[in-house]
């Protein structure tokens, strides 16, 4: 079996924390404690474009608010 973090034909979501860190996560897998769907289902590539675009807002330009 793949693990569903790798396939690359999966469905993703992008999940937010209370920290606004993001995270890349499969669809069809529960979302942990104190994480939040922000973006999806959708492909990777969409996903990590969603992420890309969205780190700076939550760390306010400093660095990356993302856990991918």
């Amino acid at each position: 079996m793949t693990n569903p973090f790798d396939d690359p034909e999966g469905q993703f979501l992008v999940l937010v924390n209370d920290q606004g860190q993001q995270s890349l996560w499969p669809g069809g897998i529960d979302v942990p404690q104190g994480w939040k769907p922000a973006f999806g289902l959708s492909v990777r590539e969409s996903c990590v474009e969603y992420i890309e675009v969205h780190a700076n807002d939550a760390s306010g330009g400093d660095s990356p608010g993302r856990a991918v």
